[in-house]
């Protein structure tokens, strides 16, 4: 064992393992104390953190969920650090998962990490040595969960087949959406949205016929994790399982981890990512404006307000987007059993992942102007396939 890996290991044996942050000093004091061994003691720290997240991911956790939680729970330094160690794992392969990372080795050589660790975010070893420390105790406290994809390196992945929306379109739906989210429009922004939307949907009934007919390789159900992040998590988390039921996926949230994962075929996880996103987006913009109006009548909104608004606008919108859904599906009825098929492998991959669920109950809509501008919010919101002129939900 190296004189390095020694150091290491007394100041992991103080602080890693200790139910306090007492042992914590100690051990930073026995990484920083020696000036002259810090470059060795910051690449054998790097060394050790590739094989924590290598751990991680062998439980089942994915970068963008250990950043969530670092985010959360610690901060800005630390996230560098997670971010780094994530990114020297991420080297030893030539191949990466879907929805990995794009995290890069900027420090060259290893032994020069840690110095250059220091310069750029302006701390002294101590400093980075408690952080460092404080980032490996999260990482191998991380308990194991449903794992959603192969892992780097394995061969499954190299094998793995996914047919996503074709490149142009995926342009052209991310333009209409970014275009439905900026204009100032509302008829603008509802005729943007309804083709984004029409697009979709007509990738997801040509992929179901494809399969159907035998055509290309056979694809299977798949899954990702989206953030589901306070505050007013719950009516993200309901929103989130809205979109994903619309466009035949299953959600399943994680509200300790705050994640949902959703499980369905590639494509129309990517459309459940775009739309979420836009309709999220739209969804905090009008409680905005819908705030802006309360106070310029006098009345000082609260939390309890935008969170009354948000949990109406994902009520309503569920209804909005199975409705949309519905009338889709049923547009070419010859296309059923296709997409009955393609429900019917969701639905399994879904409970093979999830044999147990439980029902959450959540927090009452207590803001009764909240929950009517939220109400309308969503009657206005632009998803496509319900248009103006159809009739309006009760």
């Amino acid at each position: 064992m190296s004189e390095f890996a020694e150091i290491v290991d007394r100041a992991f044996g103080a602080a890693l393992y200790a139910q306090d942050d007492a042992g914590l000093d100690t051990g930073a004091s026995v990484l920083a104390a020696d000036g002259g061994r810090w470059a060795g003691v910051g690449r054998e720290l790097l060394a050790r953190g590739e094989a924590y997240v290598r751990q991680a991911w062998e439980r089942g956790w994915q970068p963008a969920d250990v950043l969530r939680l670092v985010r959360r729970d610690l901060e800005e330094l630390h996230l560098r650090i997670t971010d780094d160690m994530i990114a020297a794992e991420a080297r030893r392969y030539a191949r990466l998962p879907e929805r990995w990372t794009d995290a890069e080795v900027w420090w060259g050589e290893d032994d020069a990490y840690a110095e250059q660790l220091a310069r750029r975010a302006k701390a002294d070893r101590f400093t980075l040595s408690t952080a460092v420390l404080e980032v490996f105790r999260l990482l191998i406290r991380l308990p194991s969960i449903e794992p959603v994809a192969p892992l780097p390196g394995d061969p499954a992945d190299a094998l793995a087949e996914h047919a996503h929306i074709e490149p142009r379109m995926l342009g052209r739906i991310r333009a209409l959406l970014a275009k439905a989210e900026a204009t100032t429009f509302p008829d603008e922004a509802e005729a943007l949205s309804a083709k984004a939307q029409e697009l979709m949907a007509r990738h997801t009934v040509d992929e179901a016929l494809l399969a159907a007919r035998g055509g290309g390789r056979k694809q299977v159900p798949g899954a990702c994790r989206i953030g589901v992040e306070p505050p007013y998590e719950e009516a993200k988390a309901v929103l989130l399982d809205a979109v994903a039921t619309a466009n035949r996926c299953r959600a399943v949230w994680n509200s300790g981890f705050e994640f949902s994962t959703v499980v369905g075929f590639e494509s129309d996880l990517e459309a459940v990512e775009l739309l979420h996103t836009s309709l999220l987006v739209q969804g905090t913009a009008a409680m905005t404006r819908a705030e802006a109006a309360q106070r310029a009548g006098g009345r000082k909104r609260t939390k309890t307000f935008r969170q009354s608004f948000l949990l109406a606008y994902a009520s309503r919108l569920g209804r909005r987007l199975a409705e949309t859904a519905e009338h889709t599906a049923t547009e070419a009825p010859d296309n059923l059993p296709a997409l009955v098929a393609r429900d019917v492998a969701v639905t399994s991959r879904a409970e093979e992942m999830f044999p147990r669920t439980t029902t959450t109950r959540l927090r009452g809509a207590t803001d009764h102007a909240g929950w009517e501008d939220g109400t309308a919010a969503a009657d206005a919101a632009h998803v496509g396939g319900v248009g103006r002129g159809r009739p309006a939900l009760p």
